[in-house]
């Protein structure tokens, strides 16, 4: 299974959306050899930027368009499948977003506290509101950074650890949108009638659901490329993306608003890890 994942067996399976991982790993070997043949002042670096910028027009072309397209096609989906289908959206936002709320009740404190014990609590719910506001309404954790840098400054985290882990954290901590990955599987295991049980399912799934938020987060739309790996690695047929590409859309807002805020936290774990246990207590002495 992970060697169909990563690989194919003839250069032309790469031109196939059924085989994501493939092409990303592909993409990387070329840009990775390009660097090291002279970069973007190469031949070959021009020709790819000039297609790049090609390839833009391109989208932007298609994409003022693309509301009419988009309407008329789930209109037609919703012709097809019937008001079960927003029933099922219905029911997917009722769970999620529960979900959403009981994880940041139970595991961001607990993160909190063995970051820096009770006084980790209490400095976190004073200062993550502002980034988790922040990430919920522009739905980006990198437009949140500036945010999450004044929250870990008020929180006490040194501007050395916050500088590296707030960045990074942008496109690598994404607790939000691998819960929001796990509902997208579970909702085409429910949409299709395909049994969602099974040891080996539940792992695939959290494998997917990992990968799809980590790998693929900082590219742009992102999202909607972790969506059709999902799609391609369970066999779902190809009416499978645009039914979760909604979903996508309707848990974007609570997916970020953890990713984003997380990153505050994570920031306050790393802090023990380097500094100590007792990190806090002497940071607060020093803003005193």
């Amino acid at each position: 299974m992970i060697v169909g994942a990563l690989t194919v067996n003839d250069f032309s399976g790469l031109m196939s959306r059924k085989n994501m991982l493939p092409i990303i790993v592909f993409a990387i070997m070329s840009g990775l050899a390009v660097a090291s043949s002279g970069g973007e002042e190469s031949p070959a670096g021009k020709l790819l930027n000039n297609l790049n910028s090609i390839i833009m027009k391109m989208v932007d072309m298609i994409m003022k368009f693309a509301p009419i397209g988009l309407g008329a096609y789930f209109a037609n989906l919703v012709g097809e499948f019937g008001p079960q289908l927003i029933g099922d959206y219905g029911r997917t936002m009722l769970i999620y977003y529960p979900m959403c709320l009981v994880y940041v009740a139970i595991f961001f404190p607990a993160y909190a506290y063995f970051a820096g014990g009770k006084l980790g609590v209490k400095r976190m719910l004073k200062h993550i509101f502002s980034p988790a506001v922040t990430a919920f309404a522009t739905q980006s954790s990198v437009a949140t950074l500036p945010v999450n840098m004044e929250a870990c400054k008020g929180i006490g985290v040194p501007e050395d650890i916050s500088n590296i882990v707030l960045p990074m954290g942008a496109t690598m901590h994404m607790d939000g949108s691998v819960l929001s990955a796990i509902t997208k599987i579970a909702f085409l295991f429910g949409v299709f009638q395909m049994p969602f049980t099974g040891v080996g399912t539940y792992a695939m799934a959290i494998a997917v659901a990992i990968l799809s938020a980590f790998v693929l987060s900082g590219a742009p739309g992102g999202g909607l490329v972790g969506e059709m790996l999902i799609v391609s690695l369970f066999g779902f047929p190809a009416e499978a993306f645009p039914l979760i590409a909604t979903i996508g859309f309707l848990v974007d807002p609570a997916a970020t608003c953890l990713n984003a805020s997380g990153d505050t936290i994570a920031s306050m774990i790393v802090t023990r890890m380097v500094e100590g246990k007792d990190w806090l207590s002497k940071q607060v002495k020093v803003q005193d």
